[in-house]
């Protein structure tokens, strides 16, 4: 598994993981990352510039999966790993891990010092993986989430 950041050529690809992955889950409509407006244009809203990044997971030439790391709220401290989708073929293969270790790297590069991420309570092995590297729960989620759908919360000092 190679992962690379994201290049327009891959938005069309990605965009159809993170909807196709996100509906298995039941993550459709407001309140849930696979309808923000990005995930049209994946690479178009993640750039080093702005302290964001995303990443996707390649194997054979195939497009298996992504996720990034961006500001939360614009803040200089604090990002969230979002968008973390894989397909059902790559799990299991340590792809959720290299690809979100990536992040995380690129989270620590970048300077952040404190990581939050959402999710829902349906993705037991991404939690189980982010709990493995070291994230911590939360009873509520950080002020200004728009994710207002999911249920799980999570941060990890960086």
């Amino acid at each position: 598994m190679h992962i690379k950041p994201i290049t327009a050529q891959y938005d069309a690809h990605i965009r159809t993981i993170i909807e196709a992955v996100g509906a298995e889950f039941g993550a459709v409509g407001d309140g849930f990352g696979p309808s923000d407006r990005e995930v049209q244009a994946m690479s178009q809203h993640y750039c080093i510039e702005q302290g964001s990044q995303y990443f996707i997971a390649v194997e054979h030439g195939q497009i298996m999966g992504g996720g990034g790391i961006k500001p939360f709220l614009n803040s200089a401290k604090t990002c969230e790993l979002c968008k973390v989708f894989l397909l059902p073929a790559a799990r299991g293969k340590g792809a959720g891990k290299k690809l979100t270790q990536t992040c995380l790297d690129f989270a620590r590069q970048a300077g952040y010092t404190q990581c939050y991420l959402d999710t829902l309570s349906e993705m037991t092995s991404a939690i189980r993986l982010y709990e493995h590297l070291g994230f911590k729960h939360r009873d509520t989620p950080m002020p200004g989430v728009i994710h207002t759908g999911c249920d799980v919360w999570m941060e990890l000092t960086l």
